[in-house]
């Protein structure tokens, strides 16, 4: 007995469409790919903090040694060369309020240097690359207002971006 063509065509799609036995197969491997994929970016997530964390830490040992090199210099050895200076501005002819006023603007030149060492190694404490990777996973987003604070939580000089 001969099969009508029109029935044949209407087999050939039904054989090639997978059994339900297939289908689960699939649907478990891509949760298996997904869950080993899940997992390698925790791990990826985790070395980053990991090393981030390690350059904060660096960071605030050299911010700490600036402070002291500014602490000791300001409290120490520039009351030497200050002192040093008046005497040496006031045998050139200066009044005591002008030695004593480019001592102080040298000084005051010394601390702002420090200060802005000081607050540039500080700058790497604050997990920078660690935030940018949370904000792509969307799992710390410091831009969206609060919504416990209201919206005006947002509109700081962040918000903007």
């Amino acid at each position: 007995m001969s099969v009508p063509p029109e029935s044949a065509d209407a087999e050939a799609p039904a054989a090639a469409k997978p059994g339900l036995d297939d289908s689960l197969r699939e649907v478990g491997a891509a949760g298996k790919a997904a869950l080993a994929s899940a997992g390698d970016t925790g791990r990826a997530l985790r070395r980053l903090v990991s090393a981030d964390l390690a350059l904060a830490r660096s960071a605030f040992g050299r911010a700490l040694a600036w402070a002291g090199v500014a602490i000791i210099f300001g409290a120490s050895a520039w009351l030497l060369c200050a002192g040093a200076l008046i005497a040496l501005l006031q045998r050139l002819g200066w009044s005591w309020l002008q030695s004593l006023s480019v001592t102080a603007l040298v000084s005051i030149g010394v601390t702002v240097l420090a200060a802005w060492k000081v607050g540039r190694y500080f700058d790497h404490t604050g997990l920078h690359a660690t935030r940018r990777q949370l904000q792509r996973l969307g799992l710390f987003d410091e831009d969206e207002p609060d919504p416990e604070h209201g919206p005006e939580a947002g509109d700081g000089p962040g918000a903007a971006r």
